[in-house]
Order: C-alpha cells, then sequence, then structure tokens
C-alpha cells in the first residue's frame, strides 16, 4: 500500500498528509482551493498536486476524504467509481453519510469505511495549522456497516494506526448520538456563551476585560472553523436537537437550584460534575500490554460491523485486526490492550463466539 489520495488539504486532511508521508507513503492531494493545494504541497502535506478529482484517484491505494460534510458523499462516491480499493472519511457525522453513499455507488459501498478523527487544533485553523503529530494518541472512529468489505476496513484502519491515533468502530448513528454530546453540543454552548456576552451592554468593552480563564476556556470552541458547523448542524440535527433539549432541561435544574440558595445540594451538584470529569480518559497513545483475541466467524455479511461496534461500544481500541475465510467460515484475530480484554470477550460470549485469548506483550 503505497500511495494514497487526500482529498481537501485543510487542517485534518493537511495533518494526515503529514502523519502519512511521514510513515513513508506517497500522497496525492486535491483541493477546490487551488491556493490552499498549493500551500499544502509547500509544506510537504502531499508529494504531488492534482488538477482534478479524478486525477487524486488515479493509482491510489486508498483515499481519504476531508471536505464538508455535504460533500463527503459525493466525493467518496467519486473515488468508489475511480476504483480506489478503500475510501474513508473524516467528517463530524456519519449515518447520513454512510447512507448517502449506499444509495449513489450500489455494492461498491463495501470499499467505504466511514472515519471521524477526534482531534483539533487550539492553534491555527486550516492548512497553517496541520501537524504530523494532531492524531498521537487521539480517538479515531471507523463505522463499518453489515456490508463493509473486511479487506477495506483493515486497509483503512491500518493506515489510521500509522498516525498515532487510537481506532475505535462504532456503529454510524451511534456515533452521531455521541458526539452530539462530546462535540457538537460543547461548539454551539460555546458560541452560545459567546452571544450572551456579547449582548452585556452597555458593559460589554469592561465584561471582555474581566474576562478570566474560565470564560476563555468554555468559549475558546467558538472561534474555531465557523463554516464547518452549518453543515454538521444540519445533518445531525436530530441528535443534536435532542441532546440541547437535555441540556436545556439540566441548566434549567441549576438554575432552581441556584435560586433555592441551598449550599448542599449545590454542593452536591458541583462534586457529582467533578467525580464524572475526573474519569476522562487521559489522551495518550500507549496501548500497554496486549492480547490477541482468536474467534471462528461464520460467512455472512455484518460479522466484522458486529464485533468491531462490540469494541467501540465499551470503549476498547482495535490494535491490530485479520480475518482469514476457509470453505464454511472464517477465523478473525484481534489484538485489543489487555486491559479491554474482559469486556470485549464477555461480550463476544453474549453474541455467541468462541474466543480463545493469548497474551502477545
Amino acid at each position: 500500500m503505497g500511495t494514497v489520495a487526500v482529498v481537501g488539504t485543510g487542517l485534518i486532511g493537511g495533518s494526515l498528509g503529514l502523519a502519512l508521508r511521514r510513515a513513508g507513503l506517497r500522497v496525492q492531494g486535491y483541493d477546490a482551493d487551488a491556493a490552499r493545494l498549493e500551500r499544502a504541497l509547500e509544506r510537504g502535506a502531499v508529494d504531488a498536486a492534482a488538477g482534478s478529482l479524478l486525477e487524486a484517484y488515479a493509482g491510489a491505494d486508498v483515499a481519504f476524504v476531508a471536505v464538508t460534510v455535504s460533500g463527503v458523499a459525493d466525493a467518496v462516491t467519486a473515488a468508489l467509481d475511480a476504483g480506489v480499493g478503500a475510501v474513508s472519511d473524516v467528517g463530524s457525522v456519519k449515518a447520513p453519510v454512510v447512507r448517502a453513499v449506499e444509495a449513489q455507488a450500489g455494492g461498491a459501498v463495501a470499499r467505504f469505511v466511514g472515519g471521524h478523527p477526534m482531534a483539533g487544533s487550539a492553534g491555527e485553523e486550516g492548512i497553517e495549522g496541520a501537524d504530523a503529530d494532531l492524531f498521537d494518541g487521539a480517538a479515531w472512529v471507523l463505522t463499518p456497516t453489515a456490508s463493509t468489505d473486511p479487506a477495506a476496513f483493515t486497509a483503512v484502519r491500518d493506515l489510521v494506526a500509522l498516525t498515532g491515533a487510537a481506532v475505535m468502530a462504532i456503529d454510524p448513528d451511534l456515533h452521531d448520538e455521541l458526539v452530539a454530546t462530546v462535540s457538537h453540543l460543547p461548539h454551539l454552548a460555546a458560541s452560545a456563551l459567546m452571544h450572551v456576552a456579547a449582548d452585556a451592554q452597555p458593559n460589554h468593552e469592561t465584561l471582555l476585560r474581566l474576562a478570566a480563564g474560565g470564560f476563555r476556556a468554555l468559549t475558546r470552541l467558538s472561534g474555531r472553523s465557523a463554516g464547518i458547523w452549518p453543515d454538521i448542524c444540519v445533518e445531525n440535527r436530530t441528535a443534536i436537537v435532542d441532546i440541547l433539549d437535555r441540556y436545556m432541561k439540566e441548566l434549567e435544574r441549576v438554575r432552581d437550584l441556584v435560586a433555592a440558595a441551598e449550599r448542599a445540594p449545590l454542593l452536591e451538584f458541583f462534586e457529582a460534575a467533578r467525580a464524572e470529569g475526573s474519569s476522562l480518559p487521559e489522551r495518550s497513545a500507549g496501548a500497554g500490554p496486549l492480547v490477541e483475541l482468536v474467534m471462528p466467524v461464520p460467512d455472512r455479511p455484518g460479522v466484522l460491523a458486529e464485533v468491531t461496534t462490540l469494541a467501540g461500544r465499551r470503549g476498547v481500541n482495535i490494535v491490530d485486526l485479520d480475518i482469514s475465510h476457509g470453505p464454511t467460515g472464517g477465523v478473525l484475530v484481534m489484538v485489543v490492550p489487555a486491559t479491554g480484554a474482559d469486556p470485549i470477550v464477555a461480550g463476544l460470549d453474549e453474541l455467541g463466539y468462541r474466543t480463545t485469548r493469548r497474551d502477545v506483550g
């Protein structure tokens, strides 16, 4: 696997190109913005700047589409039509994209593996902020479905692993529900808070001068990549509206606690939040000791999605995965961190899989 096409050379596409080139792969880039593509070439994010989408896909073994959500399905379908062996994207919304590609590409959708790196930059945006280390230790979600070709999943997963990211496989709809909470809501809340601050007339300038660490930390997201968010909000509106409704109910509860002026319930509120916050995992690329899980699997559609989605639901990073096929079925070999082996083995047992485990380091 020597050549990768990266379509869209902004922050994510540019960082991906830098990471893959560092790993020794050849990267062909394309961007509708010719100036941005030229800058990506100057920065070393791509080996070659293609003059068209089809030129970028020509000879590519794998393609990553890093454009706004509304443009992903068309760009992915073009890659599949061009015969690229495995295609992924980096969009923040997955289920609508998967359904659109299914509708446009037919059976070729088996070579598409939806993806979403949970990474961003606190510094410069676009290609100027691109960094080969951007994904190091970050979660990178893949969303295989019942029709996903295991070879395509493996090809995408192997390239993602080269960036230093921790791969998680999650059902597309579940992904959209979860990111509405951990990504989309924070951006909307930060922007809403900035609007509240902007309405603080006639003391607006004084308020901004008083803004300390807490305010700045909460509102920092509001200044990032405004152009991508209308697409995200439209495509994931059902999940976002649901989490906004839940958030507003919680804010109403907080308002009632403050209005009641009783210290004990307020302390309980803050302590519960602190305890939940302390359970957030640290970002780290180190997988620690590994365990190899070997299981016979039936020769039927959906086995890969079933197993990888189970790992994603239980928060287990898949370090390596392989399926060998036989006349009556196959054998799936999956390598996971030892800390996640028990939860995933228990889940596989519930699904009816017989699993053998072996420590591999």
